[in-house]
């Protein structure tokens, strides 16, 4: 009995000892709640790639000049860090975390995520990695504490929703819709089944509605506006005030992609004679930015980023409404 009493004790220590450590894993396990409101990402960032993310002050973007892997840096492109080696688009920040697709890796360390492809979600400093769905993601955003993603599947695309944990997938729709556009709970989309409407997708309630009697492609709502490519009349650029019932003509240019946000708008003229543009977001004050084709146009509250067509190995940039471009080389801080 006096040997059986220390193996009785080792065991209860070792019982307690077991149950802490699965509390701790539950605990470190579990994924905060966002508060209200919270958007992963623009809508303009994530039609153009998702590959910078500004979200308290702080810039995750995926860096051209290490091969895509993901980086951080204050909003100035000062105090730049590597946060992993994944080729990464579509990055998403809320809470404590980021969100993005790994497209492949740009080396080896400890703690990656396995695989060429998959949506993860990692801490803001770029620990813990954990992927969240193996399907090609086309377009994904946070909306609250919900991921409303859309996947190119073998049969065709499916839009779908999950809890920021992975958990409860749920599929919504096997159509193209596009979730970029999240604004106060609602996500804005534009047909693609039988025409090319404005859409709202209610986050809370799950109920579609139809907006506008548009031709819209890649929708952006911002205030009493939707900026739009006009898929009726060669891609231009328009909005349309919700308040007025009112369309204005931005550029009568054919515009290949755009973005929009702090008073202004980048966009792609298509055409004999391409040029990236900016302007007013009224279409006043048009001025060329850079001759030729370009691409992956994203916006922080600084600085406009883009590649040139078929190249993402360079990306340039420019302060906002600047005309001076060069190219974006981000040094890691020691």
């Amino acid at each position: 009995m006096r040997k059986s009493k220390p193996l009785i004790v080792f065991s209860l220590l070792l019982l307690v000892t077991v149950l802490l450590l699965a509390i701790y894993i539950l605990f470190a396990q579990r994924v905060s709640k966002n508060p209200a409101g919270t958007v992963g990402n623009t809508a303009g960032n994530l039609n153009n790639g998702g590959f910078f993310c500004e979200y308290n002050g702080t810039v995750y973007f995926s860096c051209s000049a290490d091969g895509g892997s993901l980086f951080s840096m204050d909003a100035d492109e000062q105090n730049v860090k590597r946060l992993n080696q994944l080729k990464s688009r579509n990055i998403l920040a809320g809470g404590d975390y980021l969100y993005y697709f790994q497209t492949g890796s740009t080396g080896s360390s400890f703690g990656q995520v396995d695989g060429q492809h998959s949506f993860n979600r990692c801490k803001l400093n770029g620990s813990s990695p954990r992927s969240m769905t193996r399907s090609t993601v086309v377009t994904a955003q946070l909306v609250d504490n919900r991921i409303y993603f859309l996947t190119a599947e073998s049969d065709g695309p499916v839009f779908s929703r999950m809890q920021t944990d992975g958990s409860d997938k749920t599929v919504i729709d096997e159509s193209q819709i596009n979730p970029a556009c999240a604004v106060n709970g609602m996500i804005y989309y534009n047909g693609t089944k039988t025409n090319h409407y404005l859409y709202s997708l209610n986050t809370a309630t799950g109920v579609s509605n139809e907006i506008w009697r548009g031709n819209l492609w890649y929708p952006v709502v911002e205030g009493d506006y939707v900026y739009y490519m006009d898929v009726a009349e060669n891609y231009r650029l328009c909005r349309y005030s919700f308040s007025r019932n009112e369309i204005e003509v931005l550029t009568t240019d054919r515009v290949d992609c755009f973005n929009v946000g702090n008073g202004y708008i980048y966009y792609q003229k298509n055409g004999e004679n391409p040029e990236l543009k900016c302007m007013f977001t009224d279409g006043s004050n048009v001025q060329t930015i850079a001759v030729g084709n370009y691409t992956a146009i994203n916006m922080t509250s600084r600085y406009v980023y883009f590649q040139a067509f078929g190249d993402d190995s360079t990306t340039f940039h420019a302060p906002l409404g600047s005309p001076y471009v060069s190219i974006f080389s981000p040094v890691v801080s020691k």
